[in-house]
């Protein structure tokens, strides 16, 4: 059996990153450290950006429309903090699509470079934003610390709960990476899928403020119960709800094997449309 037949195999992408390991860690370094390279506050903007937007939502939300959470009386602190549970989440999980059509095309020099696994630059661009996500949630239990007093015990389970959606996130990359080089307007659709999926979540109200009828609608919405989860194990200091947890984690599984094995199946053309 041919090496391209057995790289179509799933399991042939975990032997890839271990075998490759090095390298994924060398580009995701280049990459966050080349993203903020010539400024002057340089990688302190992974603290500042996620500050700044928090301080402008909250205030649109909390002052302007004055938003409150399931219509319970609270101070704009704690609103603060709801809203930015569902910012990371979404932050993470858009950094890596909006990455992805593009990512083949700004690296055509690999392309050409047979021995090269092109499949690691969406890991590495994984890794990069889970680099962000990480900043952002240790600002965030500060921030939880400073306005409670405390952090719950289940704080930590927020790294299990974010598992699966990487992996989804993994397998909608390698998916979004092959198109972006067939399909060059894949880029701006994607932008504007990942607008939708940042006001058809519950980021800025609570799920149950959503009328029944349209529920469904954002229960669809994959960064729903991902966001509802993170919520309970770091503002109420509940367990997850591992159920959803095992069916979500084996539905992500199931993208990330098909988004492999249809990057593996259409990069053979890549060299021939760059």
């Amino acid at each position: 059996m041919s090496g391209f037949k057995k790289n179509l195999y799933p399991i042939s992408i975990f032997f890839s990153i271990y075998k490759n390991w090095q390298l994924i860690l060398q580009v995701t370094i280049q990459d966050v450290v080349g993203r903020y390279q010539g400024s002057f506050f340089g990688l302190a903007w992974s603290f500042f950006h996620p500050l700044l937007m928090l301080l402008v939502y909250t205030f649109v939300f909390s002052v302007v429309f004055q938003a409150k959470w399931g219509g319970a009386e609270q101070d704009k602190s704690q609103f603060a903090l709801m809203l930015f549970v569902g910012l990371i989440v979404h932050a993470m999980f858009s950094e890596v699509l909006n990455r992805s059509p593009g990512i083949i095309l700004s690296n055509v020099n690999y392309v050409k470079k047979v021995v090269f696994p092109l499949e690691i630059l969406s890991v590495s661009a994984l890794l990069a934003s889970l680099f962000h996500c990480l900043i952002s949630l240790f600002v965030l239990l500060v921030a939880i610390y400073v306005v409670n007093g405390s952090v719950h015990l289940t704080a930590p389970l927020v790294i299990v709960v974010l598992f699966p959606l990487a992996v989804l996130a993994l397998g909608c990359s390698w998916v979004l990476s092959s198109l972006g080089v067939y399909v060059r307007d894949i880029g701006q659709a994607v932008g504007i899928m990942t607008s939708v999926l940042l006001f058809l979540a519950p980021i800025f109200f609570p799920l149950n403020a959503m009328p029944q009828e349209y529920r469904a609608v954002i229960m669809l919405n994959p960064l729903t119960f991902v966001i509802e989860q993170c919520r309970e194990v770091l503002i109420w200091g509940r367990m997850p709800d591992w159920y959803g947890l095992g069916i979500y984690f084996c539905m992500a599984f199931l993208v990330f094997f098909v988004g492999f094995y249809w990057f593996q199946k259409t990069r053979k053309g890549f060299a021939d449309v760059l």
